[in-house]
């Protein structure tokens, strides 16, 4: 007889399993859509519940995400994880303070973030971490800082100033993926002074340089950028929430009753020219797109007029 846990006698983690099987038989690579939840209702004859319950358990494993817009994605493979700490074996540090309290925040959102949980999630007394870390604020300097570690600008740099901006736009809109809760934590009122994030705001001022530009216009179109892909970004972290509650993706959703109710009649007399608009035009993605490419327009302009003469 199957186990109550086991794959035969669980549907969901028999979905999980064939899921995990695609994935490490090289089927699905990272960063490849997984089947959505009406996919997987379709496919193996289960119940909605249940293929939320699948696509989850493969997030609660790391090899999957999810990704507003898109839907469930392969997880791109992370450096693994350090084991949990006990009292008396490896020595506390600063990096398994960091990298607990992104496992934390990565899988359940800052607001989960406290020293305590940290402490607890390490097996110490939560005075132990204030030897290594003077209070939250700083943790979320450090764990920014190695955030940014992870997607390094390319060097020698694409040719070309919009190359360059396109570039570290795209790469911070694949951090913020990665790392929803960074654009929560992130101001341009008062930054996170990290030193990676520091050499980002430098790498596109290098890419403006010679171009007829001072330095106050030209950090401007750097924060003008940067806010575009935050401003975006804001909504990967309630996004995610709300997906991994109902188990339904942002694009399923206008697939259903919402994209029904934009449509109907009633919407279509009062808001003709909305009712036009068809379900999934304002999915996280293109907005990302078609923002970046209309600042960069922009810019081009400004850049323009500055290099003519006086």
């Amino acid at each position: 007889m199957a186990r109550p846990d086991s794959p035969a006698s669980s549907p969901y983690l028999r979905i999980a399993a064939e899921l995990r099987r695609r994935i490490e038989d090289g089927e699905l690579g990272p960063g490849d859509p997984l089947p959505s939840t009406r996919q997987i209702v379709r496919e193996f004859g289960v119940a909605m519940a249940t293929a939320s319950k699948a696509l989850t358990a493969l997030q609660n494993v790391g090899l999957a995400r999810s990704v507003p817009g898109v839907g469930t994605i392969v997880g791109v493979v992370d450096p693994p994880a350090p084991p949990r700490r006990r009292r008396g074996t490896t020595p506390l540090s600063r990096g398994m303070i960091v990298a607990a309290a992104l496992q934390i925040a990565d899988g359940e959102g800052l607001g989960a973030l406290s020293m305590r949980r940290i402490a607890a999630h390490l097996d110490v007394t939560t005075m132990a971490l204030y030897r290594h870390v003077s209070n939250r604020e700083h943790l979320i300097l450090l764990m920014a800082d190695a955030a940014f570690v992870q997607f390094p600008l390319p060097e020698p740099p694409p040719v070309g100033w919009r190359r360059r901006l396109e570039t570290a736009a795209r790469l911070q809109w694949t951090m913020y993926q990665h790392h929803p809760w960074l654009a929560q934590a992130t101001s341009f009122t008062r930054p996170l002074l990290a030193p990676r994030a520091l050499a980002h705001t430098e790498w596109v001022m290098r890419a403006l340089d010679g171009l007829g530009l001072d330095p106050v216009t030209a950090v401007h179109v750097h924060a003008t950028v940067a806010a575009h892909v935050r401003g975006l970004a804001v909504n990967l972290e309630p996004e995610a929430e709300a997906v991994a509650h109902s188990g339904i993706s942002g694009r399923e959703w206008m697939d259903g009753p919402g994209a029904r109710a934009l449509a109907s009649d009633t919407v279509g007399q009062a808001f003709p020219h909305l009712a036009r608009v068809p379900a999934n035009s304002l999915d996280l993605g293109t907005l990302f797109e078609f923002g970046l490419q209309r600042i960069l327009d922009g810019i081009a302009m400004l850049i323009s007029r500055s290099c003519k003469p006086g």
